[in-house]
């Protein structure tokens, strides 16, 4: 797997195993409550792996200064409800309380370490080398207690910390069963998808679909990109159709400081490859909290628009359904309003039905998936929102690249 060791390669029972998981999840405000535990269940298939290992699960929760910032006890709770097995919580990360549970453990055994944010280094040292972070007081106090490092943190893989990539030296780095599959679809996605591959990139951060529309084309592996959403608003606009000043403005308020790169992406991608651009033809807007249908040739309207139209539904399906590979990222709608969920369900329901590989990238897409349960429905649902987009985007992957380190060292 392009160079990143994985459970296949290393036998690990009755070893002593560092197991970094990304289980930040989104919680409610009042109670604490889990309102989706969607990431406890993804790392379920690498902890059976594990069963017979000696396992220390470390995680974070929120940043400090957050409401929704707090222990993993919770966390360790409800994994140990979902899993069927003890999880023992320890209220230490790196201390002398969590190093005597550690040296204490048995075979089967599982222990939650409490959240790694709360010791300083996690963040302040989200800049420094492999060097400074071999040197930081939790892989130092860890690092010996441990005969191999597992990793299912891919929603944090963009991102770089004593504990997601401070380990690459120390102990053979292994891509959990997460891990894997992440990295497997988004390669493919971006490097040799089955053609014809149809991207459909939507939601509001039209900086990000750009680049990854970008990415795409230059690599060469993309046959149409279907932009839909706000991104869809802001192609049209840039196509030179008025699209209304409440709309525009929602664009340049939401982009700010990225509007005006994004606006260049745009112009280039128009510009030059318009023959691989599908666009809305239709939108719904919002009037009186009802939902109005307009051909894009009746714009502008002084009415937000929330949706795509059933005309832009009828021609993207059959682009879709001839597809072998289909990449989904980012809402076509404002679909937490149930009059204007029409279009973003309307393309679930076609990934659904399709023959075709379907990639749907984190964030809202992602949840979306989960909460109308048809995950078993799509071939790949991403856990990671920004890694997910930076992986699409091409750019730097710090804890694939210390997977890819430590392989190399340890293999």
């Amino acid at each position: 797997m392009n160079g990143v060791l994985s459970l296949d390669d290393i036998r690990l029972s009755g070893k002593r195993v560092l197991y970094r998981v990304d289980i930040n999840s989104p919680l409610h405000p009042e109670t604490g409550a889990f309102l989706d535990d969607g990431r406890l269940r993804a790392i379920i298939p690498t902890l059976s792996d594990l069963s017979d290992a000696k396992v220390v699960i470390i995680g974070h929760q929120s940043r400090p200064g957050r409401s929704d910032f707090t222990d993993l006890s919770g966390h360790a709770d409800r994994l140990e409800r979902i899993l069927g097995r003890p999880i023992r919580f320890i209220p230490d990360v790196c201390g002398k309380v969590a190093i005597d549970a550690i040296s204490e453990m048995n075979n089967g055994e599982i222990l939650c370490l409490d959240n790694v944010r709360m010791h300083s280094e996690e963040i302040a040292l989200k800049k420094a080398g492999l060097e400074e972070l071999r040197l930081s007081q939790i892989v130092s106090e860890l690092a010996p207690e441990f005969d191999a490092y597992v990793t299912d943190a891919f929603a944090a893989a963009h991102r770089n910390s004593p504990t997601l990539t401070g380990f690459a030296d120390d102990l053979p780095c292994i891509a959990g069963r997460l891990m894997e599959g992440e990295i497997s679809a988004l390669q493919t996605a971006v490097e040799s998808p089955p053609r014809p591959y149809v991207a459909i990139l939507g939601g509001a951060k039209a900086d990000d679909s750009f680049r990854v529309a970008k990415n795409l084309i230059e690599r060469g592996v993309v046959d149409t990109i279907a932009f839909v959403g706000v991104v869809g608003n802001m192609v049209l606009w840039v196509q030179g159709i008025d699209i209304g000043e409440g709309n525009k403005e929602f664009i340049r308020s939401t982009l700010a400081d990225d509007f005006d790169t994004a606006w260049s992406m745009a112009e280039e991608l128009v510009a030059n490859h318009s023959d691989l651009l599908f666009v809305p033809s239709d939108v719904a807007v919002e009037v009186g909290e009802e939902r109005v249908a307009k051909r894009v040739d009746e714009l502008p309207v002084p009415h937000p628009i929330y949706d795509i139209g059933l005309e832009t539904l009828m021609r993207l399906r059959p682009i879709m359904m001839d597809a072998k590979c289909i990449l989904w990222n980012g809402p076509a709608s404002y679909f937490e309003k149930p009059a204007f969920a029409f279009g973003t369900i309307e393309i679930l329901n076609m990934c659904t039905e399709t023959a075709a590989m379907t990639i749907v990238g984190g964030g809202h897409t992602s949840a979306l998936v989960n909460s109308r349960g048809v995950g078993d429905k799509v071939t790949h649902n991403s856990t990671g929102g920004g890694a997910c987009l930076q992986m699409l985007c091409g750019d730097r992957m710090p804890v694939i690249e210390a997977l890819q380190h430590s392989a190399k060292k340890f293999a």
